[in-house]
Parts: structure tokens; sequence; C-alpha cells
């Protein structure tokens, strides 16, 4: 690719030294032709004034060879022309054959003006000749020079002149050659960094320099690589987003039909028992009807759970942000689990805490989150257990933890533990009347506060939930892609 580019611009600069240098030769032979002509006629006329004045002397009468002598001696054809046109003497023809001459231009214009210049065609001798007349007392005296070697001349000096003007392009041509290898490299490589973009390579890099318009277009192709590549690895993410919403929304899809199937199945299969005749029977009909009852009391708890967790994730859930002391919250949700703790004999214990101890949060979201963490723990924790939820002031948050003396969970459950419909023991999670949504719509929750949430847990020895709650406005609300960092899956 260089070397194109090389031979192209050299190409195009002796193409251009070519037309320059046929441009000098034409005008400069030109010039040189016209003023050697004007030279060569300024020196003819002063030669031929000073035969005019031999020629008043009577240079005719001393015989033929003195006058060819003399011609000899100025260099060109002699001839003396008489007044009305005869030719007296010529020192290439024989005068007395010899046309009259007075119509001839140099001749008119000589015994008009005193001198006569003209360039044309011998008909006397064939050739074409430079004349110069002069007018004499007794009619005109010419010499005339051959104009082969005016042409000779011209060609010497074209010649010279054509020497001299390639000696002179020389450092030229060197210097284009210089200039067109440094551009062609700069190009080749813009023209493979281009490439580059085009096979898909957004990551390469085009080293450039100066601040001539290649320096300014390399940096621009940088600044469209780098574009580039940020658009395109932004397309690959949302891509990844899209295959794993997808994916989830088929896992939802699943999930929720499976979670229906159940309840509703043993809905339809007892109703039928009933319908069928087993109404009438006192010993199971109230049996029937209370499995009925806690079936839909199940997809009533499925409802409720799909339909906040689905606020949540289209950030349609109305939060009411405020400061609230975190005793009186940790203390209300204690309180009202208790209940439901105290038919396993399970202790709920409250550490102390400070009442300047303040949260920004909505209350009846975090009172769900704890609700849903002390309603597992009670779950899952073995009669006459116990559970504690305590806190620790981090800088710029509180960390609320909820622990129990439950039968815990393997390590390999943990990463998947906050996943929608994820349980570690299905059928015991199912007796137990969980949905599957409860650690979900915790994370959501949480993340929506601008919080951050975690379990550790062991088997046989229990599990500890924490979750975090700032203590001051985090801005959430304002800040749109935060909130979706906290609402993602």
């Amino acid at each position: 690719m260089t070397a194109r580019i090389f031979f192209k611009l050299i190409f195009a600069v002796l193409l251009v030294m070519a037309v320059a240098l046929t441009t000098i030769d034409y005008l400069a032979s030109r010039v040189a032709e016209d003023a050697y002509v004007r030279t060569l006629a300024a020196d003819m006329s002063e030669k031929t004034r000073m035969l005019a004045l031999l020629g008043e002397s009577g240079v005719l009468t001393r015989g033929r060879e003195a006058a060819l002598r003399l011609a000899h001696a100025a260099g060109g054809r002699l001839t003396f022309i008489a007044a009305d046109g005869r030719v007296l003497f010529d020192s290439e023809a024989d005068s007395a054959h010899m046309e009259n001459h007075l119509h001839r231009p140099e001749i008119q214009a000589a015994l008009k003006d005193g001198t006569g210049v003209s360039r044309r065609h011998s008909p006397t001798t064939g050739r074409d000749f430079l004349y110069v007349a002069t007018r004499t007392q007794a009619g005109v005296v010419r010499l005339a020079r051959p104009l082969e070697e005016v042409s000779t001349q011209i060609t010497s000096m074209r010649k010279t002149l054509l020497g001299y003007t390639m000696m002179a392009f020389l450092p030229g041509i060197l210097l284009a050659a210089f200039f067109a290898r440094y551009f062609s490299r700069r190009l080749g490589a813009i023209i493979d960094y281009a490439s580059t973009l085009a096979t898909g390579n957004f990551r390469a890099r085009l080293h450039y320099s100066g601040e001539d318009e290649l320096g300014v277009l390399a940096r621009q192709l940088n600044e469209t690589g780098s574009k580039l590549r940020k658009m395109f690895e932004e397309l690959q993410r949302e891509h990844q987003e899209l295959e794993k919403l997808e994916r989830v929304r088929k896992d939802f899809v699943i999930n929720v039909s499976h979670e229906l199937r159940t309840p509703l199945a043993s809905i339809q299969g007892y109703t039928e028992t009933l319908l069928d005749g087993a109404i009438d029977d006192k010993q199971h009909n109230l049996r029937f009807l209370q499995i009925i009852r806690q079936n839909a009391e199940r997809l009533t708890r499925l409802t409720a759970d799909l339909l906040t967790l689905s606020r949540i994730e289209m950030r349609s859930q109305k939060f009411q942000f405020a400061s609230y002391r975190l005793g009186q919250i940790l203390a209300d949700a204690c309180d009202s689990l208790r209940p439901v703790a105290a038919k396993k004999n399970i202790t709920i214990m409250l550490d102390p805490v400070p009442v300047d101890v303040e949260v920004f949060c909505d209350a009846e979201a975090v009172s769900q989150v704890l609700s849903n963490l002390l309603d597992n723990a009670i779950k899952y924790s073995p009669e006459s257990g116990h559970v504690r939820v305590s806190h620790r002031v981090l800088t710029g948050f509180v960390e609320i933890s909820v622990a129990d003396t439950g039968i815990g969970i393997p390590a390999a459950d943990l990463p998947r533990l906050f996943e929608r419909f994820y349980r570690v023991d299905k059928a015991r999670s199912r007796e137990l009347g969980g949905t599957g949504l409860g650690l979900a719509i915790v994370k959501h929750l949480v993340r929506s506060h601008g919080g951050e949430v975690g379990v550790e847990s062991l088997p046989n020895q229990g599990s500890t939930f924490r979750f975090t709650l700032p203590t001051e406005d985090p801005g959430v609300e304002d800040n749109i892609g935060v909130q979706d960092q906290f609402t993602k899956l």
C-alpha cells in the first residue's frame, strides 16, 4: 500500500515537472530565438552599414574576387542592389540571371527607412535566410545568413538550457521523493488503520504527530475508533442484557407457571372431590376446605409478591423517603412477628439501638424487608430457637443483621439465594408456604434505597442476613443510572 502511494506521488511529481520542463523549453526557446535573431540582426545591420560605406568607395570596381573576400569577411551572403532593383553583385549567385529585387520586403524597407530586416525563403538559392539590408547612395547593400545556422544555434542553446533546467530540477526531484516517501507512509498508515476499523478492531490506535491535515485526520480517526469501540461495547452490553432478560423472562414464565399450577391443581382437585359428594362427608370435608383455603392464600401471597417485584423493577413503586429512627423501625418489625415466633417457641431478640441512630428510607419498604427476613428466619429455625436483630453503624450507612439458629444454607447455594423462585429445599419451602420471591424482593428494595444485601451461612449453624441503609439522602431518586443499577437482576 505504501509503495503504491509512493510511486503514484512520484509519478504525479514527475508528470508536473515534465509539463513544467516542456513549458519552460517552449517559452525559453521562443525567447532565446527572438533574442538571438535580434542580436544577429543588429550585428548584421552594423556590418551592412560598413559595407555600404565600402560600396560607395567603389568596392565593385575592384573585381569579383575582392567582393567575395569581403562577403567571406562579413560572414554571410553579400548582395549589392541598384536603386531600381537590379542585382549588381551576389556572392552565391550570378547576378546577371537574378530577377529584379525591388519588391523584396527588406529592400522596400531599406529604401524607405534606411534599414530592412526579413526572414523568408530565397527563390534564387532555394534556402531560408535572415536578410538585413541598408540603403546607400547608389542603392542597397544586403547581407543574408542561412536560417539553418540560426536553428543550429537555437538548438544548441535549447540543449544547454534544458541541461541546466534538469540539473536545477534534480534537487526538487530528490526533495519530492523524500516528501512522497514521508506522506506515503503516513497515508498508508491511515489507510491501514481505516481497514483495521472496517474489520471491527476498534481497540487499535493510530500513532500520529503534527498539526497538519494528516495529523488532524489521524486524530479524528482515533476519536472515531474510540467512539466506535464505546458504541460496540455498549451494544454488546445491551445484547448481553437482552439475552439475560430473555433468559430471565423464560425462567420467569416457567417458574410462575409451575408455582401457579401446583396450588391451582390442588384447589381444582379438592373442589371436584367436594362436588362429587365429599361435601357431605363430615369426616373429610372440613379438611378439604382447609386445604383449598391454604392454596388460595398461597396464590394470594404469590400474586402480591409478583406485583410488588414488578412495581419495583418497573420503577413504578412510589417510595416516601425520610429520616426515621432505626430503633423504632426494628422494634415494630420484631413485635409484628413475635406472635408467629411464639407458635414455635422461638425468641426474637433485638439489640439496643441508640436514639440518635437514624436511617434515610421508606419505612414501609424497610418494614417489608425486615418482615421477609424475620419470617424466613422463623420458618427455618427449629423450635425453641432464637433470632437476633442487631445493627452496626458504618460511614454513611447502617448495617442491619438478622441472625437465626436455623438449618443453614450450603455454600453452593449462597450466590443464587436472591434470585427469583430459587429455593435451596423446594419441597420444604412449599411446605412452609414460601413463594420463592421474598429474598428477591428484599434485594430490590434494599438496592432501591442505595444499599447492599448479603448473607453468611453454614449448614446446621444458622444464617445471618445483612443489608445496609443510608443515613442521609443518597439521591437515588434523582440518579436514574444508579437506580437502574439498584434494580438490575
